[in-house]
């Protein structure tokens, strides 16, 4: 029952916008036919509707004006001056009433400020591992705690590495020898401690201290006193501040414009009004699947320390701005079926359909790629009223058709009646309008609604609200 009442509702005021529109619309042809009778050269054009129909189902046609068979409302002429070269002529008086506002499509460079999350992390360039260079025990540490800030050069670890003494001991005991084969096996006890990687300095029973190549911070320690570490293993981790990293996933549809070197503002909540500049150093070679964003990478100085890794960032880009094309509010584009198109204002006074293609929107304004040239006037507000009126008259069903002419000759040639014969033209079935879904085999009332039931013949185009 609450969808029944909700299906109501919306169809309550479906029926009053589309009839104040051909209200409108009806409105603004009378006042029209009332200044030409006024006007005595007027008064020589004579002005024949081609035939009648009721705006809320337009795809049925009268040949004689009277009230509609489907709404209780006057039935609505089409006149053949009322569209020109898929145009529709609306009175000046009439638009006015309606919000018909139209503005000029100027050429430019829209200016796109793309705005991401990201988050900063070390500079991986300025990372140094200290590790063991043989098998060794930790005799004392120097540095206990992980991120602990250190100078280049500072004691980090003592250790002994017993191999290391052995190797150590035959080359004293050969350095202090006076023979001559001695002095000989000199030369291969040095490439015996160069092979073993015996740093410079290493004392007595192989015990040696290793120091901080860099000044940064302890970002991991893998030992502790008394523990035994095999060749290779890690000892400390030390990343450098100097700088820092910013990553961040920018969806695709704002990658257009962004590359290496595109400027950046970064921007964290634990330093509020405090705005730190770099520029994109990467986009990384991967698509995030899920997301379907990719990232990229910018560098940031960070001389004060002030960043840390895992503070949460907002990135704002400035990316190339492009070649110059029309722009045209965001506001005056119509989607419908996928595509895009715009209502242009003729120099003739008519309103026209244009199909156009899409680029990127910024502060209320789109790019058009194609179907504009610029300095055309279009339609900002009040569009939707004559796109209604276009589609009843075949303007956008021959948008992109190599013969629009002739179509139009046709159409306007073709007497009304000769689609109206219940000879040649047998209904499908016969359809409420409010309930395209449900599908009667017989005329008459619709149980829904207080209103007549539509037919449906073969030859009409089925719109996706009529599937069953």
């Amino acid at each position: 029952m609450t969808r029944f009442v909700r299906i109501l509702a919306v169809a309550a005021a479906s029926v009053a916008v589309l009839g104040a529109a051909g209200a409108g619309y009806w409105w603004g042809q009378s006042r029209t036919d009332a200044q030409a009778l006024a006007d005595p050269a007027a008064q020589a054009i004579e002005r024949k509707a081609l035939y009648w129909y009721d705006p809320m189902v337009p795809d049925q046609r009268f040949e004689k004006p009277g009230k509609s068979p489907f709404m209780d409302m006057q039935l609505v002429p089409k006149y053949a001056d009322g569209a020109s070269e898929n145009g529709i002529a609306i009175a000046p008086g009439v638009r006015q009433n309606l919000g018909i506002r139209t503005v000029a499509a100027t050429r430019g460079r829209l200016e796109v400020a793309v705005r991401v999350p990201g988050t900063i992390g070390w500079d991986l360039r300025q990372e140094r591992v200290v590790s063991a260079r043989a098998d060794s025990i930790v005799e004392r540490q120097h540095i206990k705690t992980p991120y602990e800030r250190v100078r280049a050069g500072e004691a980090l670890v003592s250790i002994v590495a017993p191999a290391w003494s052995t190797a150590l001991a035959e080359s004293q005991a050969l350095g202090r020898a006076r023979s001559a084969s001695a002095r000989t096996l000199q030369s291969a006890s040095h490439e015996r401690l160069r092979a073993l990687g015996i740093p410079a300095g290493t004392g007595r029973g192989g015990r040696m201290t290793l120091t901080s190549p860099i000044a940064g911070v302890v970002s991991e320690i893998g030992i502790r006193e008394g523990q035994s570490a095999g060749m290779g293993a890690l000892l400390y981790r030390i990343n450098g501040t100097a700088t820092v990293w910013v990553e961040a996933a920018v969806p695709q549809s704002g990658l257009f414009g962004i590359a290496a070197g595109t400027p950046a503002e970064v921007s964290v909540d634990a330093l509020p009004g405090r705005i730190f500049r770099g520029e994109v150093e990467a986009l990384l070679p991967q698509v995030d699947v899920g997301s379907r964003t990719q990232r990229l990478r910018i560098v940031l100085n960070n001389p004060q320390g002030v960043l840390a890794p895992g503070m949460f960032a907002q990135v704002a880009l400035q990316p190339s701005t492009g070649d110059e094309h029309p722009l045209v509010p965001t506001e005056a584009l119509i989607a419908s079926d996928g595509q895009m198109r715009l209502i242009l204002l003729g120099e003739d006074g008519a309103f026209r359909p244009v199909r156009v293609q899409t680029g990127r929107s910024s502060k209320g304004m789109t790019e058009v790629l194609t179907g504009l040239q610029g300095g055309e006037r279009v339609v900002a507000s009040g569009q939707f009223l004559i796109d209604s009126e276009a589609n009843l008259s075949g303007a956008l069903q021959r948008l992109g058709s190599d013969s629009d002419a002739s179509a139009m000759a046709a159409e306007n040639a073709m007497p009304p009646a000769a689609s109206m014969r219940s000879g040649e033209r047998k209904p499908l079935y016969w359809y409420d309008p409010m309930m395209p879904d449900r599908h009667f085999e017989q005329p008459g009332k619709s149980p829904y609604m207080d209103m007549q039931l539509v037919p449906k013949y073969p030859d009409e185009a089925e719109s996706p609200e009529s599937r069953p």
